[in-house]
């Protein structure tokens, strides 16, 4: 009865064995392929005519034949948009960079997530746009950084600061901040330099460079002549910041593109 019980059992497992359902290994999932995006910079080089802006010692001469150095030279680039050449838009987003040229470490923007692709323009708001002006912000809006007038509640767009013996400013100072977000003060103004027919080859591997000259002569001259003698002092909204900004609003070109 024994030998019967046992074989008994041996045999029910093994039938419970040939009902389990085979197991299928299927292949192996394919990995994930990178998300096709990359980086884009952008570098600001700061220049007086055509020579390169270097700060307190060198003297230049405006289009009104005023002499004057360089103290202070910032501005903010925001709202930063690129075009690829089918024509598509890329916009980068919390687009907000504060140029301070005696700081290199600001004037390197570095685009990431930026799609693959060709980019044949771009687009950016020299300022900071009106919403952002209600409440000051934190990183390059931070109220640290001396881009603020508390009184107004407003950015100071950009800020230029030297002396010129023509100045009767006190220590024959120049203060030129560019400010106003609102109504016929609005101090913004957009700039679109042209790249002359290049592109930005934006890959796996590679990660361009537009090298973008900001050239401060132009906050002098076209559309109005600034004689120091007359005009060295802005430090409020109104006509005088809109006739800086208009002026210094075509300042920026690309000098080339390093798709390396």
């Amino acid at each position: 009865m024994k030998h019967i019980f046992i074989t008994t059992i041996a045999l029910l497992a093994l039938s419970l064995s040939h009902c389990k359902k085979d197991t299928v290994v299927g292949p192996e999932p394919e990995p994930e392929a990178p998300a096709p995006e990359g980086k884009l910079n952008i570098l600001f080089e700061a220049m007086v005519g055509d020579s390169d802006l270097v700060f307190n010692t060198e003297t230049y001469t405006n289009q009104a034949g005023n002499t004057f150095n360089v103290t202070m030279y910032r501005y903010y680039i925001s709202n930063i948009k690129i075009t690829k050449t089918d024509n598509s838009v890329w916009t980068e987003p919390n687009s907000y960079h504060l140029i301070d040229h005696d700081q290199p470490s600001s004037t390197l923007i570095t685009m990431e997530n930026v799609p693959f692709g060709d980019y044949k323009a771009i687009e950016f708001m020299i300022g900071v746009d009106s919403v952002h002006n209600l409440t000051p912000g934190t990183g390059a809006l931070d109220p640290v950084n001396g881009m603020v007038w508390v009184w107004n509640q407003g950015y100071i767009m950009a800020k230029m600061e030297g002396n010129s013996p023509q100045s009767p400013a006190s220590g024959n100072k120049l203060t030129f901040h560019a400010g106003g977000f609102s109504g016929s003060n609005k101090a913004m103004r957009i700039a679109m330099p042209s790249f002359n027919n290049d592109t930005a080859k934006v890959t796996h591997s590679v990660s361009p460079t537009i090298h973008m000259s900001s050239n401060l002569l132009e906050w002098f001259e076209s559309p109005t002549v600034i004689d120091f003698a007359t005009f060295h002092t802005v430090h409020s909204a109104g006509s005088d910041a809109k006739t800086i900004a208009d002026n210094y609003a075509d300042m920026f070109t690309v000098e080339h593109i390093h798709n390396n």
